[in-house]
């Protein structure tokens, strides 16, 4: 089994009999001889440079993800590997940003950051700043983050609408094709979706003239999701905000439009970068070895991209 981090030593708990543990940090620094390596747990947010690395290993069978993002992975592998994402592991760390980021932007927290560091009292009367109490959200994506977000923002008395791949009616939740009737009526829309082929530019100019004037859009999801080209466009109007910890392209250049835009919040996708993700991740990633060493099935397989 190779890692990326000497911690996951500790954190993985029980090895079992037989089972090796290497520490590979990066896809250029490889501990051993590939021969013989049947579980690999890649960097976190590794890039594209890290999937060859896959091709490499010969008698690799498992990838075991510390995101829950799979794109770069999905349908990138050999037929014999199994890949698996790390579903559940950044649900409380991600829905904490959303909040964090849309009452940070509701209540221009911003703007005071930056009187701030000019020793500036902005207090005023006249134009208090906006709320998150009341607002309508919508929640495109329904699985275990959206679900983790819609719980946190529940005691904030928001009306909550949630929107998957497919409509579940026997659990409230609408389909993407609702989207174009629910984005009128949403004061707060955050992006939880996975990206697939199906979802890049998901995001794109008709999705945001839908969304209902002064409107915050919120990407915790993947910079593709969003047409960058539309959504500069929209925002440098003023009728639409954003709030963003991902983008495209990610990191973002200097120069940029989006970092000059006073109704846009960048933060540099740090929404699952928090002191718990190492103790949870190899959590998983030791279960899952354990359950790959004795046979049984693994979960979090991604399919579909998924």
């Amino acid at each position: 089994m190779w890692i990326p981090h000497s911690e996951g030593l500790e954190l993985l708990g029980e090895i079992p009999d037989g089972v090796t543990v290497e520490i590979a940090p990066t896809p250029d620094q490889l501990p051993s001889d590939p021969a013989g390596v049947r579980f690999w747990v890649p960097p976190f947010l590794a890039q594209g440079a890290a999937v060859p690395v896959a091709a490499k290993l010969p008698d690799l069978r498992v990838v075991q993800l510390l995101s829950a993002g799979a794109d770069i992975w999905a349908g990138r592998l050999p037929a014999e590997v199994t890949l698996c994402d790390a579903r559940g592991v950044h649900d409380s760390s991600t829905a904490e940003w959303v909040v964090a980021a849309v009452l940070s932007y509701l209540r221009s927290f911003p703007l005071f950051a930056v009187a701030q560091t000019r020793h500036e009292w902005v207090y005023d009367r006249v134009n208090p700043t906006d709320e998150l109490a009341g607002k309508r959200v919508l929640i495109v994506g329904a699985g275990s983050i959206g679900a983790a977000t819609r719980a946190r923002l529940a005691p904030f008395e928001v009306d909550l609408t949630m929107v998957a791949r497919t409509a579940r009616p026997a659990e409230g939740v609408y389909g993407v094709d609702d989207l174009p009737a629910l984005l009128p009526e949403a004061d707060v829309v955050v992006l939880l979706i996975p990206l697939t082929d199906a979802t890049r530019g998901l995001v794109d100019a008709g999705f945001l003239a839908a969304m209902a004037d002064g409107a915050l859009l919120v990407n915790a999801a993947r910079g593709p999701v969003v047409d960058t080209d539309a959504l500069v466009a929209e925002v440098t109007t003023g009728r639409i905000a954003a709030a963003l910890d991902v983008t495209e392209p990610e990191p973002l250049p200097p120069g940029h439009p989006l970092w000059d835009l006073p109704n846009v919040l960048l933060t540099p996708h740090v929404g699952g970068s928090v002191r718990g993700l190492l103790p949870r991740a190899y959590r998983l990633a030791g279960a899952q070895l354990r359950r790959f060493v004795a046979g049984t099935p693994l979960v979090n397989e991604v399919v579909d991209g998924y």
